[in-house]
């Protein structure tokens, strides 16, 4: 009972993070931002969950929930729709892309892949914008990302958005949060996850995680 992780298939593991499933008595789910997209199947509706700017209160009304999360700016170029336009929000699939949905949600993705024909949202292989997500969550300055992959700053910034759905300094900010809760759920303390995660002190990663989860990190779990 409650939320689990399962990888996904190998041939996936690219462009999917995990599988995940929440069951037990409906409840609301408080969902972090993490820089991802999810698809997610609640009762018989399968909707796409965008990037979220700050914590997300889901009402679960049913009792069992089940997701795939995709890494950031993976799904965008899928839906073949920028990330921004689902910024903050919940879609149905059907209104995206109806020709996908039916079946399991592993059977959505792999049409989504045979499918992808809609106007590109990222103008990266796969192996930079994996560079440019690992170089972004480890707080490199934009002027240096966009450097290494042959861009200009200004071009990397207004494509951010399309990609993964907010300009590079909140993602930076984002994905720092997402490694700070990691630590915290692993037992490392406030202090020392203030240190290793980049933060100027453990006040700073105290008003982040509750600008960014709403509640105080002492009351973070292990949540989706």
């Amino acid at each position: 009972m409650g939320y689990r992780e399962f990888p996904p298939p190998p041939h996936l593991r690219d462009l999917v993070e995990c599988a995940w499933v929440v069951d037990g008595p409906p409840a609301a789910v408080r969902v972090l931002p993490d820089g991802c997209m999810d698809l997610m199947r609640m009762a018989d509706r399968v909707v796409v969950a965008g990037p979220d700017t700050t914590a997300f209160v889901s009402e679960q009304k049913c009792a069992v929930a089940t997701g795939i999360r995709f890494r950031p700016g993976v799904l965008p170029r899928l839906l073949g729709i920028p990330a921004a336009e689902l910024r903050d929000n919940r879609v149905a699939l059907e209104l995206l892309r109806p020709n996908v949905g039916g079946g399991s949600l592993m059977q959505c993705t792999e049409r989504l892949l045979r499918a992808e024909s809609g106007p590109e949202t990222a103008p990266w292989r796969l192996a930079v914008l994996r560079h440019v997500t690992e170089r972004l969550g480890s707080g490199a300055a934009v002027h240096s990302v966009a450097d290494e992959i042959g861009w200009s700053a200004r071009n990397l910034q207004r494509q951010c958005a399309a990609v993964y759905g907010y300009g590079p300094a909140t993602l930076r900010r984002i994905l720092r949060f997402r490694r700070a809760v990691g630590m915290l759920n692993s037992g490392m303390s406030a202090a020392e996850t203030a240190i290793t995660s980049g933060y100027a002190d453990q006040a700073h990663l105290s008003r982040q995680v509750h600008e960014l989860a709403g509640v105080p990190a002492s009351q973070l779990g292990n949540g989706a």
